[in-house]
């Protein structure tokens, strides 16, 4: 499947369990791990649940076999693991906290030169 297809795949299934603040980011050429990341909210551990389930029914529906999914019992933060395609689905304060868009936007020498801050 084609990395549109899979994005447009993704989006959809978010958009039926009505996820928050969907977000995706190019991630091209900063990893190997994949080449597109998708950053969501829910407001409850069972929304976050139900957004990951939704997502990998989707993606079995299509011919994409999952290649994991992570941190379904806690609810917290769920990780699809898509091949191309990493879904990050997020309660807003674990989102904060980690600021998965903020950390993903910076070249190496911004990470570098943030740390220093610290």
């Amino acid at each position: 499947m084609d990395l549109e297809t899979l994005k447009a795949l993704v989006l959809e299934a978010l958009d039926e369990i009505k996820a928050e603040e969907v977000v995706t980011l190019d991630v091209q050429g900063q990893t190997d791990i994949a080449d597109l990341m998708v950053v969501a909210s829910g407001q409850s551990k069972r929304q976050i649940k139900a957004l990951a389930a939704n997502v990998v029914e989707h993606a079995k529906a299509a011919g994409c076999r999952p290649l994991g999914v992570e941190g379904e019992e806690d609810g917290e933060w769920v990780l699809v693991d898509l091949g191309d395609v990493i879904v990050h689905l997020m309660q807003p304060e674990v989102r904060a906290l980690y600021d998965l868009e903020r950390l993903w936007s910076l070249s190496p020498g911004q990470i570098e030169s943030s740390r220093d801050e610290d």
